[in-house]
């Protein structure tokens, strides 16, 4: 099943229009934010080069998010991250035997059908019963980029050198439609990098255009 990523750009065009379609989301996320002691979601009177278009910024797998939260899960654990070709029911497993750990990562405990990452900085994600009925935990690009960072070495990307992030989907796919095929790679952790590569790019550019990640 295919997954998009959406950046929204957090600009007063787009934001502050009386059909905003976003509105609810960023109603919600402010109050969540508000609630845990954070700054609301920053919204900017003008970003040179941006204007309120929303656009795909990455396209994969989700059985393959599924193998990358995998690695994450056994690097952040101290356990060997070691290739497979099936998650059966081992990765439901681990998510029961390092379920605290789970539920404290930005990459680990997120729907993957809905809800967002946004361009503010706190070390959990944050979540209520009002954002698991509107869309799920509520994720920070800063913190997704750092555990991002963190589990590169185990999959064989440098990150402070990454290769290019694939192209994005050139059209929005639905639950239903098959992923895009990845560029071709040989190596044995190939669908994790796919990933790492299309979720490192829609990080880096939320935090540099002050944009909001939104799952599709």
């Amino acid at each position: 099943m295919a997954c998009d990523l959406w950046l929204v750009p957090l600009v007063d065009v787009l934001c502050h229009t009386p059909d905003n379609p976003f509105a609810d989301e960023l109603a919600l996320y402010d109050k969540a934010l508000g609630e845990a002691g954070l700054p609301t979601v920053p919204v900017y009177p003008y970003m040179p080069g941006l204007t309120g278009e929303v656009a795909p910024v990455a396209g994969f797998d989700y059985d393959a998010l599924h193998f990358l939260r995998r690695a994450y899960l056994l690097q952040v654990s101290g356990l060997e991250v070691s290739p497979v070709d099936d998650l059966g029911g081992a990765y439901e497993q681990l998510l029961e035997m390092f379920e605290s750990t789970a539920q404290q990562s930005h990459l680990v405990w997120h729907y993957d059908h809905a809800g967002s990452y946004v361009p503010v900085d706190f070390p959990q994600p944050l979540s209520s019963d009002e954002l698991l009925a509107f869309g799920g935990p509520l994720g920070s690009s800063h913190a997704l980029l750092r555990e991002l960072e963190f589990v590169a070495p185990s999959i064989g990307i440098d990150p402070a050198n990454p290769p290019a992030a694939p192209e994005p989907p050139s059209a929005p796919t639905t639950l239903e439609e098959p992923a895009l095929h990845a560029p071709y790679d040989s190596g044995p952790f190939a669908r994790e990098r796919h990933v790492w590569l299309g979720l490192h790019a829609a990080a880096t550019r939320s935090l540099a255009q002050g944009s909001m990640i939104v799952f599709s």
